[in-house]
């Protein structure tokens, strides 16, 4: 056998062994979405909740002015939800954006004083 034909068996064999390895790769990707939680509310809140499809994050306690980071993967599709107490121990329930699995980004989320919001969503769709 030649050494250009063992060359080429070489190759194939190679090639064999990791196309499978490539596509599956290229295959999984992760959608993840980066969010924001700013505090502007004016004073501190307690019992943060964020619920979004399939799951929910929080924190027990966000001072004023705070930020709280945290990445998330969507597993189906539905409303963001936002719950908190207030600095006066009050409850607030917010509705977010409508998010969807397969969207990736960043969301920020902006509490603000009066049990309101803002939503800024760069994800794609």
């Amino acid at each position: 056998m030649t050494r250009s034909k063992r060359h080429g068996i070489f190759a194939a064999i190679v090639f064999a062994i990791f196309l499978p390895a490539l596509i599956f790769a290229a295959g999984c990707h992760s959608y993840h979405v980066e969010t924001t939680v700013e505090n502007r509310t004016g004073g501190a809140i307690q019992l943060l909740e964020i619920d979004y499809p399939s799951a929910s994050y929080g924190a027990d306690k966000l001072l004023a002015g705070g930020v709280f980071h945290y990445r998330i993967q969507l597993r189906g599709s539905g409303p963001l939800k936002v719950q908190y107490t207030a600095s006066d121990g009050r409850p607030v329930e917010i509705s977010g954006p409508t998010l969807a699995e397969r969207q990736e980004g960043t969301l920020q989320i902006v509490l603000l004083p009066g049990g309101k919001a803002e939503f800024h969503p760069r994800l794609t769709p």
